[in-house]
């Protein structure tokens, strides 16, 4: 996750997640999956999801990252771990 303010919080087969809107989004999790969420002081919070069925893995990270997704101008957003995100200039570019 990236993002000022942006938090994530584990109460046991719930996510909590304050993604900069009005409200905390509260994600439930399949009891299949084991999740995870790790916040360092300066750092980007990490989910990270474990089970043994990788597709029902695949289909809750989409979903948690449909939430919010990476943003083109500033990168903010729930991206995968390596994930590239293509820039782009903004106003600012074209007046030049």
């Amino acid at each position: 996750m990236v993002g000022v303010g942006y938090r994530a919080a584990v109460q046991g087969q719930k996510l909590e997640l304050a993604l900069g809107y009005s409200h905390n989004v509260l994600f439930e999790i399949p009891k299949e999956v084991s999740v995870t969420a790790e916040q360092e002081r300066g750092k980007n919070p990490i989910i990270t999801l474990e089970s043994y069925d990788k597709q029902l893995i695949g289909a809750v990270a989409a979903k948690i990252r449909s939430l919010r997704k990476p943003e083109p101008y500033k990168g903010k957003g729930i991206r995968f771990v390596g994930e590239e995100i293509r820039r782009k200039a903004g106003k600012s570019a074209a007046k030049k």
